[in-house]
């Protein structure tokens, strides 16, 4: 197991000490998004005016949503490629039995070649 990393990151203009067993930059990224969403939600009509509490129950509110959407497009991909495995076995599966059956054309077809040799 890596070992655990701090960074200070900056997240709504404070300074803050991130620490877990990611890299730094993940840290970083993860203050990024933070900025992102606070940045989104200040710019709201009345948003500024919001007490902390509802402004950390919106921020949590919309990070949730953005988590539920991303699970849900995950789900829709992993269907999608599951399909899409399936396809490329099936396609595997034509590909062997198409070349079998031109196989069994070109013996065919050897055989024909010879009696008419005959």
């Amino acid at each position: 197991m890596a070992g655990k990393n701090t960074a200070q990151v900056i997240i709504g203009g404070k300074v803050i000490t991130l620490g877990g067993y990611e890299s730094s930059d993940y840290l970083q990224k993860v203050a990024n998004y933070m900025n992102g969403k606070l940045d989104e939600l200040s710019e709201l009509p009345g948003y500024s005016r919001q007490p902390i509490e509802t402004k950390h129950m919106l921020l949590s509110l919309n990070i949730s949503d953005d988590f539920f959407k991303a699970k849900d497009q995950a789900e829709v991909l992993e269907q999608e490629l599951g399909q899409k495995d399936q396809e490329m076995y099936d396609l595997k599966h034509e590909l062997v039995s198409l070349r079998m059956k031109i196989d069994e054309l070109e013996q065919e077809k050897e055989k024909l070649r010879r009696k008419l040799e005959r």
